[in-house]
C-alpha cells in the first residue's frame, strides 16, 4: 500500500473497536474530510471491527496518509479464512472503495481526499493523535448518539426541501400542463382557421378557374365566325373591296385572330391553374422535335435579317418527356425570340448537363433585351415590359407565364438571363436575351417502385411529386393528412409512404407510430419529406429529406435507398 502509515492499531476487544473508530474519524478529520465522510469512515471502522469479533477473531489496523487518499489495511491471522460479510458490505457503501484479500488475511478500505485542501504532515497528525486522550466506552457511545442526532437532524431537513421542491415540482408541472392544455386549444383552432381559409382560397380558384373556362369556350365560337367571315369578304372569292374598306376589313380579322388567341391563352392558365397538367411522358425524338420547329418559325421573307439555327447534341437524341407540353415552351421562347430581334440570329440548343442529370434547352437572341428589373416580373400573368419592348411587338402577357408553369409540371425550371441593347460611343450595344429550360431526364426502364402513398396536406406538394415520381413509380395514391392515408392504406397497401410531419387531424409523427404498431403496416418503409428543422426525426423513417430545394434527383435517390432497406 502506498502512503505514510500513521498508525497502528490492535483489535481485540470492544475498547479496541472504540479506539479504532475514534482514531477513524479524527485521522478523517485532519486529512481534510468533511463531518459527514468523517463519521462514515468511523462508522465503516466500526462494522469492520465488530464483524471481525463475531468471529473471534485478532486483527491490526495501520492508517496510511497517501497524496489523494487516506487508506486503512485491517490485517488478520493468515488463513482464516475471513470474507465478505455483512458488516463489509455496508462498510463498503461509505468509504469510495473496499477488498477483501482472497486468502481472507487482509481487508483494504479506501477513502479519497478532496483535492486542492491543505493538511497537516504526516508527522503532525501522528503528534495529533499520540496525544489523544483515552475516552471510556461510555463517552464514545454518547458522541456516537450525538453524532447520529445530528444525522438525523439533517436527513429531517433534507425531507423538508424535498418535500418543498415536489411541491414546486408539481405547481410547474400544473402551470405546464394548463399552458400546454390552453396551447393546444390554440393550436386546433388555429388549424380549424387555416382549413376554413384554405377552402375560401381554393373555392375563390376554382371560381375563377370556372370562369375562365366559361368564357374562353362562350368567346370561341363567336370569334371563329368573326374570322370566318373575314376571310370570305377579304378573300378572293367576295365582293371586291375598296382600299380603305380592305384595311379595315383586316383590322377586324387581327383583332379578331389576337383575341382568340388571348382567350386559348386564357383557357391555357386555368387548366394549369386547376391542376389539370397531367404530363403524359413518351420516348421523344428531339431532333425531329426542333426540326420542325425550325420549319414552321424560321422567318421566310428574303428581307428578314434574322437567322435561326438549331443544334441538337448527337449524345442524347432522345429523351422521355411530354412532347405537346415540349414544344409548346420551345414554341413560345422561339416565337418571343424572333419577335424582338431584328438583326443577327435566334438559336436553339439543346446538350444534357452530366452533373444534374438534366436536358437543357437554351435559346438565345441578339435582340433588345429586357431590363434587370424586369426578368421576373415577366413571368407574371397579364405583364408587358413596358417601353420600346411593348411597342415593337404586341402580346398578352400569358405566353411566358404559362411556359414556366408547363415547365413546373414535368418537374423542370425555366430561367431568363438579358443584356439591354443601346447606343455607345464606339456604336450600338448588341443586345440580348438567353432562356433556359432544364427538364430532369426521366427514367427510361421499368418502374422502380410499385405503389407510392404521398401524405400530406399541401395539394400543390403532391401535384410536384406526382409529377417527380413519373416513369419511376408505376402508381401514386394522395392523402390530405395521416387518417386519410391510414384509410388508403387499409385498401391498397403501398411500397413505399412519403411523410410531410405537419399536418391536421393526424400528423406524421403519429402517422408512422400507428404504422410501427400495426403489424401489416410496420413492413412499409417511409420517407419523411419536411420543413421542420429538427433533429429529433421518428425513428422509424428511412430517411429524412427536406422540401426546401427539393429536387427530382434527392427525391429518388431516397425513395431507391428506402426501397432497397437503406437509409440513414
Amino acid at each position: 500500500m502506498t502512503g505514510d502509515e500513521l498508525i497502528r492499531l490492535r483489535v481485540l476487544d470492544d475498547r479496541d473497536v472504540f479506539t479504532m473508530r475514534r482514531v477513524g474519524r479524527e485521522v478523517a478529520e485532519m486529512a481534510g474530510l468533511a463531518g459527514s465522510d468523517q463519521i462514515r469512515v468511523a462508522t465503516a471502522l466500526s462494522e469492520i471491527g465488530r464483524e471481525v469479533l463475531a468471529r473471534g477473531l485478532a486483527a491490526s489496523a495501520a492508517f496510511l496518509l497517501g497524496r489523494d487518499t487516506l487508506t486503512v489495511t485491517i490485517d488478520l491471522p493468515a488463513d482464516t479464512g475471513f470474507q465478505r460479510a455483512d458488516g463489509v458490505t455496508l462498510a463498503g457503501r461509505l468509504v469510495d472503495t473496499i477488498e477483501c484479500d482472497p486468502s481472507g488475511g487482509r481487508v483494504v478500505m479506501v477513502k479519497s481526499l478532496p483535492a486542492g485542501r491543505a493538511r497537516p504532515s504526516a508527522e503532525m497528525i501522528r503528534t495529533r493523535i499520540a496525544a489523544l486522550a483515552p475516552v471510556s466506552a461510555l463517552d464514545e457511545l454518547r458522541r456516537q448518539n450525538r453524532e447520529l442526532a445530528e444525522t438525523l437532524e439533517e436527513v429531517l431537513q433534507l425531507n423538508t426541501e424535498l418535500e418543498e421542491t415536489n411541491q414546486g415540482v408539481l405547481a410547474l408541472y400544473n402551470q405546464l400542463s394548463a399552458e400546454l392544455e390552453e396551447t393546444n386549444r390554440g393550436v386546433v383552432a388555429l388549424y380549424a382557421e387555416l382549413d376554413e381559409k384554405s377552402g375560401q382560397i381554393r373555392e375563390a380558384g376554382d371560381a375563377r378557374n370556372r370562369f375562365w373556362t366559361t368564357v374562353s369556350h362562350e368567346l370561341r365560337t363567336p370569334l371563329n365566325s368573326i374570322i370566318g367571315l373575314v376571310r370570305l369578304l377579304a378573300g378572293p372569292g367576295g365582293e371586291p373591296l375598296g382600299p380603305e374598306q380592305f384595311h379595315q376589313v383586316q383590322l377586324i380579322g387581327s383583332s379578331a385572330e389576337t383575341l382568340l388567341a388571348l382567350v386559348s391563352e386564357l383557357l391555357d392558365m386555368a387548366k394549369a391553374e386547376s391542376g389539370r397538367l397531367d404530363p403524359q411522358p413518351s420516348a421523344v425524338d428531339l431532333i425531329a422535335l426542333t426540326e420542325r420547329l425550325g420549319m414552321v418559325l424560321r422567318p421566310t421573307s428574303g428581307l428578314d435579317q434574322v437567322t435561326l439555327s438549331v443544334e441538337v447534341s448527337e449524345s442524347s437524341p432522345e429523351m422521355l418527356v411530354d412532347e405537346a407540353m415540349l414544344t409548346k415552351i420551345l414554341r413560345n421562347l422561339l416565337s418571343n425570340a424572333l419577335k424582338f430581334t431584328e438583326r443577327g440570329e435566334v438559336r436553339l440548343e439543346v446538350a444534357p448537363d452530366a452533373a444534374t442529370h438534366e436536358m437543357v434547352f437554351t435559346v438565345t437572341d441578339t435582340g433588345i433585351g429586357i431590363p434587370a428589373e424586369h426578368l421576373e416580373r415577366v413571368f407574371e400573368e397579364f405583364y408587358q415590359v413596358p417601353g420600346p419592348i411593348q411597342a415593337r411587338a404586341k402580346g398578352t402577357g400569358l405566353g411566358l407565364p404559362y411556359a414556366r408553369r408547363l415547365a413546373e409540371a414535368m418537374g423542370g425550371t425555366l430561367r431568363l438571363s438579358s443584356t439591354v441593347a443601346g447606343a455607345t460611343a464606339a456604336g450600338t450595344a448588341t443586345g440580348g436575351t438567353t432562356a433556359v429550360l432544364r427538364l430532369p431526364r426521366r427514367h427510361d426502364g421499368p418502374p422502380v417502385v410499385g405503389r407510392v402513398l404521398v401524405a400530406d396536406d399541401d395539394d400543390e406538394f403532391r401535384a410536384t411529386v406526382r409529377r417527380m415520381l413519373t416513369g419511376f413509380a408505376a402508381h401514386v395514391d394522395e392523402a390530405s393528412d395521416g387518417l386519410a392515408a391510414l384509410e388508403l392504406m387499409a385498401g391498397a397497401l403501398p411500397d413505399l409512404v412519403l411523410v410531410d410531419l405537419l399536418m391536421p387531424r393526424m400528423d406524421g409523427a403519429a402517422l408512422l407510430l400507428r404504422m410501427a404498431e400495426d403489424e401489416r403496416l410496420r413492413t412499409v418503409p417511409a420517407v419523411v419529406v419536411t420543413v421542420v428543422t429538427s433533429h429529433q426525426y421518428p425513428q422509424t423513417a428511412r430517411a429524412v429529406i427536406s422540401k426546401h430545394g427539393l429536387s427530382r434527383e434527392t427525391l429518388l435517390e431516397a425513395v431507391r435507398h428506402a426501397v432497397e432497406g437503406g437509409g440513414e
